[in-house]
């Protein structure tokens, strides 16, 4: 089983541009309401839906809080990369790069364009 996980944006190819440049990722799904963004493997990471299109429920209200009870968790071995991106980018840091209490692995937290809570983390696998 896999998770495609798709969020609703104000503007796909905004969020598409932005999501390409932070994370490597490659668009492979063309349009104004949709996007597929996948690794250089063809890894599916993160779909882009306009919001109020294909009658989604829980995508038709634009003003309601976006991503309340969601983190886009992200574990990836390019976590210092990405960082360093993100800073040419001047994406505002909510938490900036640290080591994690918990995990001991190194992250970094932030929102994106449509105020999506996104946490960059060192890969590693969960233990007990």
């Amino acid at each position: 089983m896999k998770l495609d996980p798709i969020i609703a944006v104000q503007d796909v190819q905004k969020s598409a541009d932005w999501y390409e440049s932070l994370l490597n990722l490659q668009n492979n799904h063309g349009g104004d309401n949709f996007a597929v963004l996948q690794d250089s493997s063809g890894e599916t990471i993160l779909c882009l839906h306009q919001w109020a299109q294909h009658h989604h429920p829980s995508m038709e209200n634009p003003d309601l809080a976006h991503g309340n009870g969601l983190i886009l968790y992200l574990k990836t071995k390019d976590y210092r990369a990405i960082y360093d991106r993100a800073k040419e980018m001047q994406i505002e840091m909510i938490e900036d790069l640290h080591r994690n209490i918990n995990s001991l692995k190194m992250e970094f937290s932030f929102y994106d364009l449509d105020g999506y809570y996104i946490s960059i983390t060192e890969d590693h696998n969960y233990e007990d």
